[in-house]
Parts: C-alpha cells; structure tokens; sequence
C-alpha cells in the first residue's frame, strides 16, 4: 500500500503527518486489497480541507473529502468517513453470498 501525503498552501508538522499515517495503518484491518492512498490537505479561505483518494483493486476508488476549520479536526472526521465506508464496503465484499429470504423453501409439514 502506498500512501502519498500532499499538502497545498500549508505545511505539515511530523506529528500532523505521523497522526494520518497511524489513522491509515488502522484501515488494513478491513482486509480490502488497498493499493494506494493519496492524502491532500489544502489550505482554503476559512479553514482547511482535507482529502483521502483511497484506491481498491476490484473495486471503485473511495474518496473522502472534508472541510473544517481546525486542522485536527478535519483529519479525524475524514479519517471517521473513511472507517465509516471501508467497513461497510468489506461487509458488502464479505455478504455477497448470503442467500436471500426469497430463495429460502418452504417446509411443509
């Protein structure tokens, strides 16, 4: 997995960039085949945005995108959406099989 941290009329403390890559270390326990993850944290008028391009092999890219104020916070709530979406795309991954009502008999006794 790769992982890319670009940063666009602001600069990133060592923490700031330690904090996103320990967040992205948590979205490997979903087993999903991540091949790479673009991280764009920009600067904007009021506040910042912050923006995770998360790319699945056999899958669509997952983007987050979120606009705050504080920095930390933005982070955290994209971090959260993206948690949020990995998790409930590996459950679809996961459930595929699963028969549905419809299909199940009838008994007759």
């Amino acid at each position: 997995m790769n992982l890319q941290i670009r940063s666009k009329d602001i600069t990133l403390t060592d923490a700031t960039k330690a904090h996103i890559e320990g967040a992205v270390e948590a979205f490997r326990k979903y087993s999903l085949d991540i091949t790479s993850i673009n991280c764009v944290v920009a600067a904007e008028k009021k506040g910042v945005m912050v923006e995770f391009d998360i790319k699945i092999a056999h899958a669509q890219p997952v983007i987050i995108t979120q606009h705050d104020d504080v920095l930390d916070a933005a982070i955290d709530l994209a971090i959260d959406k993206g948690t949020k979406a990995l998790r409930r795309l590996h459950d679809k991954v996961v459930d595929h099989k699963n028969t549905s009502v419809k299909d199940l008999e009838t008994l007759d006794t």
